[in-house]
């Protein structure tokens, strides 16, 4: 009896990954709508695409563990269990947003999840990291932090910094590469000399590896070892998850520098696709069961939609406020 209530815990979760990856997937193109109107401003970066890595990753961990992203983090967020609808409030700049609309799409928080923040200086929170890994290892209660970060931060002095503080006071964090093969425009092999960036950790003597980013499985399977090793007192570890973007850099992006072949391959290899076509094959998911899935999303994002439409804006006097830390 353990051993089918323990299958059946199993199936509920992969059944609730699905779900997470088919919500971030509706979520983020129920807010290109929104912009293509006008009601989200400034910039956004969409995450279509690579949802198996933030509910592979993510999922991995413990809820006293901390993330922090960098600004393509939406799927980080809702995969975190953040509001749908506080996390679309805080794309329209609402008051009743995730940071109170302060934000907007690449600063979201939620200190009470532990997600501590989107980042918009590409590879300025890897120090950042460093500093809540301190924290972690002084407490002593076996918690990491999650340091995720994409393949245009791998240049900057802030990786290199971060990567060597890291090793070398042995700090409870898992550096996590989202690889989707472009920085903005610009191609990884064109600006790289190790396009495997995943070896580049080698150079600080962290354990690495690198992952299908396509494949929630192995994304979350690669996570659960290394958070293992990581609790263990071993130090750092890094990931690099080798995923892809099916739409440009942000929104603004005319996307002139991809052939468009190239995004049809990689759609072929899409995460959601691949893991109900698994779970229809293992029988986990029943007759009808992932079209009621996508209604629920779809029921979810349009909540998620209405509530910001109709929250308020921040009151002027807001401005004011939290500026300085008490």
């Amino acid at each position: 009896m353990a051993k089918v209530a323990e299958r059946t815990a199993r199936q509920t979760d992969l059944v609730g990954a699905l779900k997470m990856m088919m919500l971030i997937r509706r979520f983020e193109e129920r807010a290109a709508e929104a912009y293509a109107r006008s009601k989200i401003k400034g910039f956004l970066h969409l995450y279509i695409g690579q949802e198996a890595v933030a509910v592979g990753a993510v999922g991995a961990l413990r809820p006293n563990d901390y993330v922090i992203s960098h600004y393509r983090e939406h799927g980080h967020i809702l995969a975190r269990g953040s509001d749908p609808g506080a996390v679309m409030a805080e794309l329209y700049g609402k008051q009743t947003g995730v940071t109170g609309g302060r934000g907007g799409s690449m600063h979201l928080f939620d200190v009470e999840r532990r997600f501590m923040g989107g980042y918009a200086i590409v590879a300025g929170h890897l120090p950042t990291a460093c500093g809540l890994a301190i924290a972690c290892q002084a407490r002593g209660e076996g918690d990491l932090v999650l340091c995720i970060f994409g393949d245009g931060a791998v240049n900057e002095g802030e990786f290199h910094e971060a990567l060597n503080l890291a090793a070398v006071w042995k700090l409870p964090v898992l550096f996590l590469c989202e690889n989707n093969l472009y920085g903005m425009g610009t191609a990884v092999e064109r600006v790289s000399a190790v396009e495997e960036v995943y070896k580049r950790a080698r150079a600080y003597e962290i354990p690495s590896d690198r992952v299908d980013g396509m494949d929630y499985f192995r994304v979350r399977e690669a996570v659960l070892n290394a958070s293992e090793q990581i609790r263990a007192g071993q130090g750092p570890y890094f990931l690099e998850a080798l995923t892809f973007r099916y739409r440009g850099h942000s929104m603004a992006d005319a996307e002139l520098y991809r052939d468009k072949d190239e995004v049809t391959e990689w759609r072929a290899r899409d995460a959601i696709e691949g893991m109900r076509r698994e779970l229809d094959e293992s029988g986990v998911l029943g007759e009808g069961e992932f079209d009621r899935l996508q209604s629920e999303v779809d029921d979810e994002v349009e909540r998620a939609a209405a509530f910001a439409e109709e929250s308020p804006e921040p009151p002027l006097e807001s401005l004011h406020q939290k500026v300085y830390a008490d």
